[in-house]
This record gives C-alpha cells, structure tokens and sequence, in this order.
C-alpha cells in the first residue's frame, strides 16, 4: 500500500485540493485523507515554521509509514520571473539556518526554494536572493525534505507563490504564534487602523487563492499524471 502524506502549514493553502476528503484534527494537527484502491493520500498542517511542519509529518506517520512526502503551500517569490497566483515545482530545497540543500532535480529549470526561519520581507527576500540565488521562499520545506531524506523516501516540492518579490507587506512575524498559527484576530485589529496596507493585502489575498487553486491542480497532475487513480476511484467533485 502506498501512503503519500503532503505537508502545508495552513488549512487554505490546502483547500482546493481535499474538498470532499475526510477530516480529523489530532493534536493541533488538521488532517484528510482520500483512499483509492492501492493506497491512500493524506493532507496534513500544523502551522508555520519547521516545527509546525515537523509535527504535521509525525502526525501522518501515526497511521502507518509514509511512502512519499511532498512539501506544498503558499511561499513568497524570490524572483521577478515567477509570478503570484502560479504554482512552481521546485527543484531542490534549502535550510537558511544550516545551509543544507536537498536537490530533487539533478537537471531542471524549476527554481530552487530556500527556507527561512522568519516570514521575508521585501529587503530580506533581496538578501535571500542574492545569497542562495533561490526562486522562493518558505518556512517549513527544509523540515519536511530533511525528515524525508532521513527515512530514504522520495520527496517533492511544489509551492504557490502568495506574494511577489517587490511586494512591500506589513511585517507578519509578530501574528504567528510559538505553535506556528497564524493569530488572524490580533492581524484584523492591526490592518483596521492601517489602511496604508490595505491594496498590498488584498492582492495577497486574490493571489492566495489562485495560489491556492493552483497547487491543488499541479499536484493531483503530480500524484496522478494519467488521471487514473482519480478516474477508477471516485475522485471527489471538487467544483461542488
């Protein structure tokens, strides 16, 4: 039987996709699954950061050993030739803290992604850029390639751009919680008395949601290239 669990931080990101799985939540863990006849693929996300990845990933495995892992998610574009509301597989991984990288694509035109410990903003996103000559950038990939390369199981990467590389964001650091959750009310208050941030917001938000839509499209063509898993078993409607 083969199990591929897929790794997000947020619910949203992760939407699209498992509309019609079933859901559970465990631990702090948001987790759906969707069975077919030779195995199963299971959505998990516990918040941000490679902490909240980690947990997510140990999560999965609770129901028996993962077979494949792919990391997904909105990430922040590094480069102005890969534009928000677009999904990107991404070629290789790396940890900003470490400096590990964790090629998946010996050749390949797909950007690399490098993960941060913090949410980039515009002058970090220059530094990042600049100094690991990455396309992307996120903050749970390097957990969920390096948990995979420890078990000797294949991983892969392909990431939904939320925000672009000039975009100029008010500082999201503070709203994320130690968990890694993502403290909206706290982020409402700040924004309503901003209005300076509002156009920047709402464009993130449109670009989320395409986003969003095209991570769920690339990844059912990645996990299911001929249509026919979803074919023979029913897949959920997920226009509905």
């Amino acid at each position: 039987m083969t199990r591929t669990a897929i790794i997000a931080a947020m619910p949203g990101e992760l939407k699209p996709l498992v509309r019609g799985w079933q859901h559970e939540s465990r631990n702090g863990v948001d987790l759906w699954r969707w069975q077919f006849d030779q195995g199963e693929w299971l959505a998990a996300c516990a918040g941000a950061g490679v902490e909240a990845a980690t947990r997510a990933f140990a999560e999965a495995e609770k129901s028996g050993p993962i077979t494949s892992v792919v990391s997904t998610g909105w990430a922040g574009a590094l480069s102005i030739d890969l534009d928000p509301g677009h999904s990107y597989r991404v070629s290789g991984v790396i940890d900003a803290r470490t400096g590990e990288r964790f090629p998946i694509s010996i050749i390949s035109k797909d950007p690399w992604l490098v993960t941060s410990p913090r949410v980039a903003g515009h002058a970090e996103k220059q530094r990042l850029a600049s100094s690991y000559g990455a396309g992307l950038v996120d903050m749970e990939a390097s957990a969920v390639a390096r948990l995979a390369d420890a078990r000797g199981i294949p991983f892969l990467c392909c990431k939904g751009i939320s925000d672009g590389l000039s975009d100029q964001l008010p500082d999201l650091n503070s709203f994320i919680s130690e968990s890694g959750k993502f403290q909206i009310l706290r982020f409402i208050v700040f924004v309503l008395v901003r209005p300076w941030h509002w156009p920047a917001l709402m464009r993130m938000g449109e670009n989320s949601k395409k986003a969003a839509q095209a991570i769920g499209e690339s990844l059912l063509n990645i996990l299911d290239e001929e249509g026919l898993i979803r074919k023979r078993n029913a897949y959920p409607n997920r226009k509905s």
